[in-house]
């Protein structure tokens, strides 16, 4: 249940976003951010919020676990559009590890999608990558990832 709970406090992050998904290019783009992240009912919920202050815009997160399925559902939104999208992520961890499939648009078309998330030892650091899949999950593109160092 108390999963996200290594999350809580506030952390530097390293992001690194690749241009243009599904595209076969290889360029990306690398910028920091700042995040604050708290625990809820009693770790059954964790909400963050996470600042971009060289693209001048935020976002949040709202992570929910469902009592009889055990799953967490993962809902993101941008202060770019002022919408939150309502198409979960949904999955478990593993031990260090999470995993969370849902599905997503990329220019226009809708894809597979895929979090990871791996808690770095002690919790002093953690990992989150997106990646899509055109293929309905038989092969992943890497399209955005997060390095997280507690402040």
């Amino acid at each position: 249940m108390n999963d996200f709970d290594f999350f809580a406090g506030r952390w530097n992050v390293v992001n690194r976003r690749l241009l243009k998904p599904l595209s076969g290019s290889a360029e990306w783009d690398e910028f920091p951010g700042v995040a604050t992240a708290s625990r809820h009912f009693g770790g059954a919920a964790s909400f963050d919020e996470i600042e971009f202050p060289t693209k001048g815009r935020s976002g949040m997160t709202v992570r929910l676990r469902d009592v009889d399925s055990g799953l967490w559902s993962i809902y993101w939104a941008s202060s770019a559009t002022g919408v939150l999208d309502t198409r979960p992520m949904v999955g478990a961890f593993e031990g260090d590890r999470g995993e969370f499939y849902g599905e997503e648009t990329c220019e226009g078309r809708p894809v597979r999608c895929r979090f990871v998330w791996t808690v770095g030892e002690g919790a002093g650091t953690a990992r989150w990558e997106q990646a899509f899949s055109e293929d309905d999950g038989r092969t992943w593109e890497t399209n955005w990832t997060m390095d997280f160092t507690r402040a």
